[in-house]
């Protein structure tokens, strides 16, 4: 029911999809042999700024017109969505007896989720970078091929390229190892096919951030766009680099703490892989609102434990955050000039990204306290981190 209402507002209100008309025109581009980074969107004037490897896979949006396209790709982020869904309960060790029934309710109501519901509204690939990230997370660590998914998911959209150095700092070397070998092997089929796109790519486009976006735009959900609008400012400057550094470090830190702290913290694996992802975002000098849709398994981690007042409390405000769509109601969208009672529902992301970081924080360090103090040493405490399948581990 909530689907097709979803279709119906969609239907009678537009969708511009316009990201996926930069990804047909990317991928025209590579059909066409044309300059891929020279290319802008007509009447848009948006520009590629995804690897050549990403625009190769595009190529078979060309096929469609753009009106088969649409729907196509609204069909596509469904199945996605659920997937998203099943793997975020799976990672959060959600009992396989209710699991099913959860992803159609949880499926009907994450489409309302502002990170998702920008997702469809601009035909972006958030949801299957998401899928291709939870799958690897999700895998046995004896599994041989754990890491292509998170390879690939970088080798298209660079960011996830963290997960590997998640996985590389909590002992999953061989799998940090296939992640950086399948982003390698991606980028030289890049390189292959499109030598001139690659290089262009690698040495110029990937380090200019206008080609992004503007950071102090509403939309952009990173800490660096929230100090910018605080500041009002473009270009945050020392106080922006300091801030994201800070937080960076920390974050990653607990990421990695947590995911070594299977023996005293129950679902570690799941809520390190979550907290590397909020860091990742909050690091990024750009996260548009639709690159949040880790709001899904943070949401699938939070429900499964809000067995407290204060963790159902948690899981309520988490929720009603990311349904509200808050930030679209500050005046001056363009992000300068907004009132100081307009900054936090212009950022409202970053303050629940650092909460969810400190909370996990303190939960380690009285977890990992209370076990020194119940065996009498801190043997509990060993970095050692043996082979374990997630299905298990993540209700101990």
């Amino acid at each position: 029911m909530s689907l097709a209402v979803f279709a119906w507002f969609r239907h009678t209100h537009g969708a511009t999809m316009v990201d996926m008309l930069v990804y047909r025109a990317e991928g025209q581009a590579v059909v066409r042999g044309e300059d891929l980074y020279a290319m802008r969107l007509p009447g848009w004037d948006l520009p590629a700024t995804y690897p050549p490897f990403a625009a190769m896979l595009f190529v078979p949006s060309t096929w469609f017109d753009v009106s088969t396209l649409r729907v196509l790709v609204m069909l596509l982020n469904y199945a996605l969505l659920a997937a998203a869904v099943h793997l975020s309960l799976k990672l959060a060790g959600w009992p396989r007896q209710h699991r099913a029934a959860v992803v159609v309710l949880a499926t009907g109501l994450g489409i309302w989720l502002e990170p998702v519901f920008t997702t469809f509204q601009y035909g972006q690939v958030n949801l299957g970078i998401l899928c291709l990230v939870l799958w690897d997370l999700t895998r046995s660590d004896r599994d041989r091929f754990k890491g292509v998914g998170i390879g690939l998911a970088t080798a298209i959209k660079i960011t996830p390229g963290l997960f590997a150095v998640y996985l590389f700092l909590t002992g999953r070397v061989r799998a940090a190892l296939v992640s950086a070998g399948t982003f390698l092997a991606a980028g030289l089929i890049g390189w292959a096919l499109l030598p001139d796109a690659s290089y262009g790519f690698w040495t110029e486009y990937l380090w200019d951030p206008s080609r992004v976006g503007v950071t102090v735009l509403v939309d952009n959900q990173s800490l660096r766009g929230a100090v910018c609008r605080l500041l009002d400012v473009n270009d945050p400057g020392l106080v922006g680099l300091v801030a994201s550094a800070l937080v960076g470090a920390v974050g990653l830190g607990v990421a990695v703490l947590a995911g070594r702290s299977a023996r005293v913290l129950r679902r570690a694996d799941a809520w390190g892989a979550v907290c590397a992802a909020l860091t990742a975002l909050l690091v990024s000098p750009i996260s548009w609102t639709h690159h949040w849709v880790w709001c899904v398994p943070l949401l699938a981690l939070l429900a499964v434990e809000a067995r407290t007042t204060a963790r159902k409390v948690l899981f309520g405000l988490a929720l009603l955050v990311f349904l509200s769509h808050v930030m679209w109601t500050v005046p001056h969208r363009w992000g300068r000039g907004v009132a100081w009672y307009w900054q936090l529902p212009g950022a409202v992301y970053p303050p629940i990204a650092i909460a969810v970081l400190v909370v996990v924080g303190l939960r380690l360090r009285r977890a990992r306290r209370q076990a020194v103090d119940a065996t009498g040493g801190a043997r509990a405490l060993s970095a050692d981190r043996p082979d374990r399948d997630p299905e298990l581990t993540s209700r101990t």
